[in-house]
């Protein structure tokens, strides 16, 4: 008669590794190939470029306007990883030059850390914000590559927009490759401290945060920093609170 498994329940909860077993000394081969797996599909996150043609139609589709593409600095994803100041700062605001100036949210999404959830979920992310934020004007959506977070306080100041939210790709780890992060921030400008930002991470449904979610705490946020003064460490997600009274 086989032993049950104890960790086969608490297993079903998680994407952590857990309760791997053993094999002699070592791992049994099947974790192990799962390990290589993960890692290497982490590293094509990273890695692999964003097919910016494919994600610009997508955006489009969503009626908010044609996206316009930007590149931060860094020339290479070498020069990206290595610098990431580079990351920080557009290569060119240019073409941003035409765009319709004061609107109340700029929305950027960027390649990040990984292209594969930005492929997977940046769209569907970004249309669900747009819902989010119904009522408010929106700025034409921003398609940015070798982009780090800050790179979009250059465009909210550009655009004249009150806030930026900035849908970036997360670091990849060995359970998810494809997570995307939500930074936003008010009266965008370059130099704004990490601290003057609120972030909603880890959005990659169906195991992750769902994009209504996600859209949902974002819009909050701006409801509370509108109310506050400012974004950051001193506004607090109220979402949770809305919905439970």
């Amino acid at each position: 008669m086989s032993t049950p498994d104890p960790w086969a329940a608490l297993r079903r909860t998680t994407q952590a590794r857990i309760g791997l077993g053993r094999a002699g000394n070592s791992l049994p081969t099947r974790r192990v190939l799962e390990f290589a797996t993960a890692h290497a599909a982490a590293r094509d996150a990273v890695h692999e470029p964003l097919d910016v043609e494919a994600v610009s139609a997508q955006v489009a589709e969503l009626g908010l306007g044609e996206p316009v593409v930007l590149t931060s600095r860094a020339e290479t994803r070498g020069d990206y990883l290595r610098r990431p100041d580079l990351g920080r700062q557009p290569a060119s605001l240019e073409p941003l030059a035409g765009c319709e100036q004061g609107a109340d949210v700029a929305l950027v999404l960027a390649d990040g850390l990984s292209s594969r959830a930005v492929a997977d979920h940046g769209a569907a992310l970004l249309g669900a914000l747009a819902k989010a934020l119904d009522g408010r004007r929106i700025a034409p959506p921003v398609l940015a590559t070798q982009a780090r977070v800050a790179l979009g306080d250059h465009v909210g100041e550009a655009l004249g927009a009150r806030f930026v939210v900035v849908v970036i790709g997360e670091r990849p780890g060995l359970s998810v490759a494809d997570s995307l992060g939500v930074y936003l921030t008010m009266h965008p400008r370059p130099g704004r401290a990490d601290s003057e930002r609120n972030c909603i991470s880890n959005v990659h449904p169906p195991d992750g945060l769902t994009y209504e979610s996600a859209a949902r705490v974002a819009a909050a946020l701006v409801v509370g920093a509108d109310e506050l003064g400012r974004s950051g460490v001193d506004l607090k997600d109220r979402s949770g609170t809305e919905l439970a009274g």
